[in-house]
């Protein structure tokens, strides 16, 4: 163990938005866990520009009045120099204007649907372009060509969606079913029957939360035995190790980081990790960005000459060079949208819920929203896009 240095200067504040309880929490924990790794390490090695991190946790509860009223504390009254918050999108874009309101900065460590050109946010979770622009190609080759997609009623699950129908048109395939299913539901048996009715080559599951999760074992039981992909589970949920074999058997998925990558930067990381957290039930993709999200503050706060002014900041990211090797390989932030380059991993579930990769991408930027017209170097619109509403640039 490393003696902790003696710090003379005030602390550096960094605000923690998780959800700690309710219906997201099995996926979030891990977050706030590699968020206090990370600062224990930092701290460690001397702190930021020789300030220790200071973290400020709040259980948010999978509430999104609670991430509103968490927010306004967190930057109004502790005066936290930078926000980690949120794992849905409906939790995002609740407290997102309350950032813009108080000129905060706030790091989003979850996969999305994408879209946000805010330069009061940092993401540094996977989006689209990243993940179905590699996922849906795959699938239509090995699988054939007709889609059926069932997604979380709200904007993650409406907006991919949109994704998935853009790029199964791009790849010549056909979109045989779509249903959005409002989250807390847990009963699928209306769906599975009209899946089965529809016969379609693959199903992109975009479902999220504990009860939304009941919906592979069910349509294991109903003998679905379709391939099914995904943007979002078993990278989030971790569902081959949550439910019995063979109920996630033949599951695809696009991630930028799962315990079981097998390389050297991973393998140490799942070893400190559960050094300091033994009882951590899995490590998925959120907990590695969440690492990765305060190592990349360091760096631009170090940058900056110690200084944790947003605008400061925002002249470091817009040099286009904020890196850092992390468990998932090296990573850099762009400086249009304030989104992260992945290496993506196409992991599939086997029979018994063990993990193989059969492909995986290097170093896929997140071009869509540069490419689209925003540019965060240049304006700040604040606002969330999607292809069929790019931003005006683009119009």
């Amino acid at each position: 163990m490393l003696a902790a240095p003696t710090f003379a200067q005030e602390p550096i504040k960094v605000g923690v938005l998780e959800d700690q309880s309710g219906d997201f929490a099995a996926a979030t924990i891990g977050k706030v866990h590699a968020i206090e790794l990370a600062a224990d390490e930092i701290n460690a090695a001397g702190g930021i520009a020789g300030r220790p991190i200071e973290l400020i946790e709040y259980d948010t509860q999978s509430d999104n009045t609670r991430y509103q009223e968490f927010m306004r504390r967190v930057l109004q009254r502790d005066k936290a120099d930078v926000v980690f918050a949120g794992f849905s999108s409906a939790s995002r874009e609740a407290y997102r204007p309350i950032v813009n309101q108080f000129d905060g900065l706030a790091f989003y460590n979850n996969q999305y649907e994408g879209g946000v050109c805010d330069a009061n946010m940092i993401v540094t979770g996977a989006v689209p372009e990243q993940q179905f622009s590699t996922l849906i190609p795959w699938m239509i080759k090995e699988y054939g060509p007709k889609i059926y997609t069932i997604a979380a009623d709200y904007n993650f699950g409406q907006i991919s969606a949109e994704w998935v129908r853009k790029i199964v048109a791009e790849n010549g395939g056909e979109m045989v079913g779509e249903e959005f299913i409002p989250l807390g539901v847990s009963q699928f048996s209306q769906t599975i029957q009209n899946i089965q009715n529809a016969r379609p080559d693959v199903v992109v599951t975009l479902l999220v939360g504990t009860a939304q999760a009941s919906y592979y074992e069910q349509a294991a039981a109903a003998n679905l035995n379709l391939p099914m992909a995904s943007s979002v589970n078993v990278g989030q949920g971790y569902e081959h190790k949550r439910f019995t074999p063979p109920s996630l058997a033949n599951m695809y998925v696009t991630t930028n980081y799962i315990e079981e990558v097998d390389t050297p930067a991973s393998k140490a990381f799942v070893e400190k990790f559960k050094a300091k957290f033994p009882d951590e039930p899995y490590i998925n993709q959120e907990a590695a960005n969440s690492y990765i999200a305060l190592n990349l503050y360091k760096i631009m706060v170090e940058r900056a000459g110690g200084s944790t002014d947003r605008e400061e900041l925002r002249k470091v990211i817009a040099k286009g060079d904020v890196c850092f090797d992390g468990p998932s390989g090296n990573v850099c932030l762009d400086p249009k949208s304030q989104h992260m380059s992945h290496n993506i991993y196409l992991a599939k579930v086997n029979e018994d819920h063990s993990i193989s990769f059969p492909t995986s991408w290097e170093n896929i930027k997140p071009y869509w929203l540069g490419e689209a017209g925003c540019d965060l170097t240049k304006s700040d619109p604040s606002a969330q896009y999607t292809p069929s509403n790019p931003p005006p640039a683009a119009n």
